[in-house]
């Protein structure tokens, strides 16, 4: 099966005391709108994530309610998680603009497991959430450089 085009949304991490990417680092992705949408994935080899996973499912009943089936119907609906990704984007965007928010934007939220990484007695910041804004049509890479005791990012290319 070849792979599939990289989602709107990626992003790198890089363990700044080893100088190398870090891998296996659970991220999970959600529109700030929806937060009931998740994404989740971890990095690769290489620190990054280029293609997310939805997990979750919905649970449907019958008229005697006995559960009848279980799938990510709006993931499903929308033509996989590439496609649901472009979608919410378009879709969540905001009509106008707020002092959060420009117009044609969408708030996201990257959720990285520090604490699994590098040990919860070991960083100061178990979890890293950032929160980002997304345009339409554009691509969207966020790296993370990441320490133990400190982290930075920024809108990479």
């Amino acid at each position: 099966m070849a792979a599939s085009a990289r989602d709107p949304i990626t992003c790198h991490v890089l363990d700044t005391t080893t100088g190398r990417p870090a891998v296996n680092i659970t991220v999970k992705l959600s529109c700030v709108t929806v937060s009931t949408i998740e994404f989740i994935c971890e990095t690769n080899s290489d620190g990054r994530i280029t293609n997310w996973r939805n997990e979750q499912g919905t649970t449907r009943y019958t008229a005697t309610g006995e559960p009848s089936e279980r799938h990510g119907s709006f993931v499903k609906l929308h033509g996989g998680v590439t496609a649901t990704l472009q979608h919410m984007i378009t879709e969540y965007a905001a009509a106008e603009a707020t002092a959060a928010c420009p117009a044609g934007s969408s708030l996201w939220k990257l959720e990285f497991d520090t604490g699994s990484y590098y040990g919860a007695a070991n960083t100061f910041f178990p979890k890293v959430d950032l929160i980002f804004l997304v345009k339409e049509g554009e691509h969207f890479h966020v790296p993370l450089l990441l320490g133990p005791y400190s982290f930075t990012t920024y809108r990479g290319s």
